[in-house]
């Protein structure tokens, strides 16, 4: 368990670390950059020691933890390990465990035996969106049982448009929470950033907050807006200094 910069979650926790890019978000993906920093090869996907894995079941408060955040929870590779991660989230109630994926295609065949009817009750399912093209995860999503779905559109590289209608019902109205946030990169070298429109966090933030019931967390602006909006703040996450219309950061019920 270790401390995070991760705004809207308190520890982050790695079961394993690698992964494979498969979508446009995963171009300048902070994981590879960091492990680029120590001559690692971000590509290897390795379980961690056993120290490291079992280290939750140490931590008695009550604290939301953002799963793999240098990996992907529902990675083929991490097949072996994963009912060991399960037991320990499932052992660990007072913890609230927040998985994030790409690949919501896996989700149903990795599910522990025991899920049930609305999953573990400590157990938040999420789905990155950084291009319209992508919403058909949080369609896939929606069919699966859990008590808390959410979407994390970042790095947000397009306008979305949240309120998709796939026959005659509206997909987000199966979610609690969005999550916002905008690329941060270095100007030059392999891991950059890409532009993003003010516009664009606006629309999904107007149209969240009028005609749905989700909640709705607004992370950062990213390194582009932090350059062309002249932001202090090294990747735009300063509440203070964005539109009055973005200050806010909701968590679901």
């Amino acid at each position: 368990m270790k401390n995070t910069s991760i705004e809207w979650t308190d520890k982050s926790h790695n079961f394993w670390h690698g992964c494979t890019k498969i979508s446009s978000g995963c171009k300048f993906c902070y994981m590879f950059r960091d492990k680029d920093k120590y001559k690692q090869d971000g590509s290897e996907i390795r379980r961690l020691s056993d120290q490291t894995f079992y280290s939750p079941l140490s931590i008695h408060e009550p604290l939301k933890v953002f799963i793999n955040s240098y990996s992907d929870f529902f990675i083929e590779e991490a097949d072996d390990w994963r009912a060991d991660a399960w037991e320990v989230i499932r052992d660990t109630p007072h913890l609230t465990w927040q998985i994030l994926t790409k690949r919501p295609e896996r989700i149903l065949e990795c599910l522990p035996n025991d899920w049930g009817d609305e999953g573990y009750p400590n157990v938040w399912l999420g789905v990155s969106i950084e291009e319209q093209m992508y919403f058909h995860r949080a369609e896939t999503l929606a069919k699966i049982p859990v008590r808390v779905r959410f979407i994390s559109a970042e790095p947000l590289l397009e306008e979305l448009d949240m309120l998709v209608v796939k026959n005659g019902k509206r997909i987000i109205d199966d979610f609690h929470w969005v999550v916002i946030g905008g690329e941060s990169g270095n100007e030059y070298g392999p891991h950059r950033y890409r532009p993003s429109e003010i516009s664009w966090y606006e629309r999904i933030v107007q149209d969240l907050k009028l005609r749905t019931e989700v909640a709705v967390f607004v992370k950062q602006l990213g390194s582009h807006l932090r350059k062309t909006m002249r932001l202090q703040h090294y990747h735009g996450g300063e509440l203070a200094e964005w539109p009055s219309s973005l200050q806010i950061r909701e968590f679901p019920e």
